[in-house]
């Protein structure tokens, strides 16, 4: 598809945006070129962007996938599974093509135009995707990784606390109040690393007996990774 000089603008403005200057001009174009436009433009565009939403697809779950390798250990494949998909969920990618604005730089066919196409979360979500895949191509793999985690990262963190939003500490104090009315106390054992990037460690204790263990970047995080561990050693054991 030839490109005018107000498109040429458009997509300058956009790469300005992003911060990621394109070689290839014709592959940033297709990124935003919906399927709805090829299929009433038939002979005329031969490309739309399915193909580069493949790739950006595939490309966005190594990228999220290696990230919570790398930055999480302490999260089990489960875990990571489940934040990924919440990451990379269609909400989630409509959102942030929605903040960047790229409904705008969409090229649609009448009928999507006429509906709202470029508010629709499954449009935007696509288009987010095809262009990851377009700068994977066009650029490199980390210039893709630094375009998806700044943009997602906060995303991932969300999906991560949601993973601790089960309060385990509550948890285990309702089952060891059942039990008897003794005192639960965490208590931090160690703490490693600088001031502003403190690793601590906690056991819960009850009735002088360490029932679990936890390792978290603040103390909140280690006393409920402590909580859980001690569930799990409760549930295992069937005993205290």
């Amino acid at each position: 598809m030839m490109l005018n000089r107000e498109r040429i603008k458009q997509l300058d403005n956009l790469q300005k945006k992003i911060d990621i200057y394109f070689c290839n001009q014709e592959l940033l174009n297709t990124a935003f070129i919906h399927p709805s436009f090829t299929n009433e433009n038939d002979g005329i565009i031969q490309q739309s962007n399915q193909r580069l939403e493949f790739l950006g697809d595939a490309v966005l779950d190594l990228i999220v996938s290696q990230y919570l390798f790398e930055k999480h250990s302490d999260l089990s494949e489960g875990q990571m599974t489940k934040i990924r998909a919440l990451t990379v969920c269609e909400s989630s990618l409509a959102k942030k093509a929605y903040d960047l604005g790229l409904g705008d730089y969409l090229i649609l066919g009448k009928g999507e135009e006429h509906t709202n196409g470029r508010q629709k979360p499954s449009i935007l979500c696509d288009t987010f995707e095809a262009l990851v895949g377009a700068i994977y191509i066009d650029k490199s793999y980390e210039t893709a990784w630094n375009f998806v985690i700044t943009n997602l990262e906060q995303v991932i963190k969300r999906a991560i606390e949601g993973e601790w939003k089960q309060d385990f500490k509550t948890n285990l104090q309702e089952s060891l109040q059942k039990l008897s009315n003794d005192k639960i106390l965490y208590r931090v054992i160690k703490e490693k690393g600088p001031d502003h990037n403190k690793i601590f460690y906690v056991e819960v204790i009850w009735k002088n007996k360490v029932l679990g263990k936890g390792i978290g970047r603040n103390k909140k995080e280690a006393e409920q990774r402590a909580a859980k561990h001690a569930i799990k050693n409760i549930n295992r054991n069937k005993t205290i």
